[in-house]
């Protein structure tokens, strides 16, 4: 199986090739240099794996949520490069990543992840891990801090994710709940979406090229992005 999947949801830019068990990735932090970075880190990793776009099985990308004009650099080059070659596309969720990520870090298998949604507000998701596949419990909502859904108190949860730096003093009495451990400066990776991508390739969850759009939560940014050549 191979999967290549690209983020740049959040200030982190990066990319990263699943071929069967291995994943090779490039990861940088680099606000508001998405654009000039993740066809390189693309064109990098195709070519330091000799793997050419034909031998992919698809191609995942950070859908959301996150930022507005990270989401539409996401979205168009993957379906830029999904069309050109054929690929079928997986959208990940940048919540679901981020609770990945945490897992691979911490163990955890229950999730509190948040992203800093300016405008005073979060991008708030809980996860658990069932059967080796994520979960929600609930849905991923955009709310102000002291509006997150309180989780359940009887678990022990992570929580991850720049929501957690930016807000934790009026999250922490909403969450309410046993929260051992914190990743303020947890981010999404496309690594990690690599990961989660092998799931929805098992299970079938293929899309075409045209339907890499964002998901961004907020109903008043709803423009479809535009293709990238590749």
């Amino acid at each position: 199986m191979k999967i290549l999947a690209i983020d740049t949801a959040t200030e982190a830019c990066s990319a990263a090739l699943l071929i069967d068990a291995e994943v090779r990735s490039q990861y940088k932090i680099a606000p508001r240099e998405h654009s000039h970075l993740i066809l390189q880190m693309v064109e990098d990793l195709l070519s330091e794996s000799d793997t050419g776009m034909a031998q992919l099985d698809a191609i995942a990308f950070g859908c959301g949520p996150g930022s507005f004009m990270g989401l539409r650099i996401a979205a168009g080059v993957a379906q830029g490069m999904a069309f050109a070659h054929d690929l079928p596309v997986i959208p990940v969720s940048t919540l679901k990543a981020i609770a990945q990520v945490a897992h691979e870090e911490t163990g955890s298998e229950h999730i509190l992840a948040a992203i800093d949604a300016r405008m005073d507000e979060v991008y708030w998701a809980a996860y658990h891990l069932d059967n080796n596949e994520w979960r929600l419990d609930g849905e991923e909502i955009v709310v102000p801090p002291e509006h997150i859904p309180a989780p359940d108190s009887q678990i022990n949860w992570t929580g991850a994710g720049t929501g957690w730096k930016t807000h934790k003093e009026r999250l922490l009495p909403t969450a309410d709940c046993q929260l051992p451990t914190l990743l303020p400066d947890c981010l999404p990776s496309a690594g990690a979406m690599t990961k989660l991508a092998v799931a929805d390739i098992n299970a079938g969850r293929l899309l075409s090229a045209e339907k890499a759009v964002p998901v961004y939560l907020r109903n008043n940014v709803a423009k479809k992005p535009k293709s990238v050549s590749f």
